[in-house]
């Protein structure tokens, strides 16, 4: 089918303005080469030292050097002074209100109607028999009277009861224990098998026994992120971190009213996407750490037909007042050894870009559809 030449020169200009539009597109698409913003402003001129401070995105090269310098910073970390002081030997349980007693003056079995009889059907919440330590911290003992027993151990109380009675018993015998804790208690929430309210007995409540109550850390546990609130103040606890500087989490006795908080690796994910087989949310280690090769390797490696392997790069604090980025050339032999040792963070995005060939294939499949629309436009006006 032949077509007039004004045809022709028009189909053909139609297609000149199409791969010129093409070629400028190229900057436009996604899996463009990042590069460090321009120092110039829309009118031409520069930007002031200022500005360009704040425009700037530095791009930092990651190799043998950076990653000496990284660990190096992680080894000299030290719990701060307010982290230390959570640690310390335990001291005897104190005695608060809502606890129960029993206390035993021997060879008086008359003082043993004073505890009451177990009723006949219990629930879990009720009271053991003995005295029960009010509000105001105190109980009532035969012929010791009102005594105050908050804050007191147990060894505590029986000196009291002993000062009080020997008014009337010559040196009594007493025995007393707690038969029903209940005054105090830590609350564990998160990544834990059986979430809740522990509560504190005369075994000294520290961090790993309170955990274990609370059934253990569960397969999507961060151990890396834990919290603890205590005071209203909160501190963060990495049980990695804390073995490597020498303190044992076993040592860390939890106070009355604490609260813990296990995070999960769901909130802790970082992003795989570009020239990857499988883009996707990948999740840290349960001892919250990932390196880079960990990342690509959860992400199905790179698409060895798309990749450009000298275009990968970490973007760092993306939402914060201080983005880093980093540049690997994934193509050089100690490559794979740098981005085995290159130790990722919560919330990094790990970018790889794409081949300059790929790049031109799909501008060109946007413009193809407009292209045969031309086309077939001019052979139905012929």
């Amino acid at each position: 089918m032949c077509y007039s030449n004004e045809r022709v020169r028009a189909l053909m200009m139609f297609v000149l303005v199409a791969l010129a539009g093409l070629l400028s597109a190229c900057s436009m698409v996604p899996g463009q080469r990042m590069e460090t913003p321009s120092t110039l402003d829309e009118t031409g001129g520069e930007y002031s030292k200022e500005a360009q401070q704040k425009v700037q995105v530095p791009i930092t090269d990651i190799n043998l050097s950076l990653i000496r310098q990284l660990n190096g910073q992680a080894s000299k970390d030290t719990l701060a002074p307010e982290m230390q002081s959570l640690f310390g030997k335990p001291g005897s349980y104190a005695v608060g209100p809502g606890d129960v007693l029993q206390i035993t003056v021997w060879d008086h079995p008359e003082l043993a109607a004073a505890l009451g009889q177990p009723a006949g059907t219990t629930r879990e919440s009720d009271a053991a028999p003995g005295f029960v330590v009010d509000e105001a911290g105190n109980i009532q003992f035969p012929y010791a009277g009102t005594v105050h027993v908050a804050g007191d151990s147990v060894e505590a109380i029986r000196r009291k009861i002993v000062s009080r009675i020997s008014k009337v018993y010559k040196t009594p015998e007493v025995t007393v224990r707690i038969t029903s804790f209940r005054s105090t208690q830590v609350y564990v929430d998160g990544e834990v098998g059986k979430p809740g309210a522990q509560q504190v007995n005369d075994i000294p409540m520290t961090l790993t026994q309170a955990i274990g109550r609370a059934g253990g850390f569960t397969s999507n546990a961060d151990q890396s992120q834990v919290t603890l609130v205590r005071g209203g103040t909160s501190y963060p606890l990495n049980f990695g971190e804390l073995v490597r500087t020498g303190h044992n989490p076993a040592d860390l006795v939890l106070k009355p009213g604490d609260m813990v908080r296990v995070g999960s690796r769901d909130e802790h994910g970082i992003y795989v996407m570009g020239e990857v087989n499988k883009p996707a949310t990948v999740m840290p280690m349960r001892n919250g750490k990932m390196t880079l090769a960990e990342a690509i390797s959860q992400a199905g490696s790179l698409n060895p037909n798309t990749a450009a392997a000298k275009q990968l790069f970490v973007i760092r604090d993306s939402t914060g007042s201080n983005p880093q980025i980093y540049h690997l050339d994934a193509t050089s032999p100690v490559s794979m050894v740098l981005a085995n040792q290159f130790a990722l963070q919560p919330k990094d995005v790990v970018y790889v870009d794409n081949g300059g060939l790929v790049k031109f294939n799909r501008v060109l499949n946007l413009f193809l559809p407009a292209i045969n629309a031309g086309l077939t436009a001019a052979i139905v006006t012929k």
